[in-house]
């Protein structure tokens, strides 16, 4: 059960330095955009905030890394703390912007959060 639970922890990981690399450096590149429905003018005078959202979603990626490479009772409590950060992340996003996002972030991190508490 722990494997599974880091390997869907490492997905999460992943999935946020992804959407880390989107908003910091691809905001207003087409696959920025086409990424988060926006227009290049849109996107352009909104760089700086995707950046920032980039950087919070690097943040939560570091986290979940420091989860795997800490290990014991130190990673379960960051696996734990920032996979319901996701979680609550993805709720808010669904709610206000996509409802694609809960299948992106809160789907992901409720099966690793299930996985990690299951293999304690």
């Amino acid at each position: 059960m722990q494997v599974a639970a880091n390997i869907v922890i490492g997905i999460v990981a992943a999935i946020h330095a992804y959407i880390l690399v989107l908003e910091m450096f691809l905001w207003t590149t087409p696959r920025g955009q086409k990424a988060f429905g926006l227009t290049p003018e849109f996107a352009k005078q909104t760089a700086v905030l995707g950046a920032n959202q980039g950087l919070y979603n690097g943040f939560i990626a570091a986290g979940l890394v420091w989860a795997l490479i800490a290990g014991g009772t130190t990673g379960l409590q960051f696996a734990v703390f920032f996979l319901i950060c996701v979680m609550i992340a993805g709720l808010y996003g669904a709610a206000t912007s996509s409802k694609r996002i809960l299948f992106v972030q809160t789907v992901p991190a409720t099966i690793g959060l299930v996985l990690v508490l299951l293999a304690r």
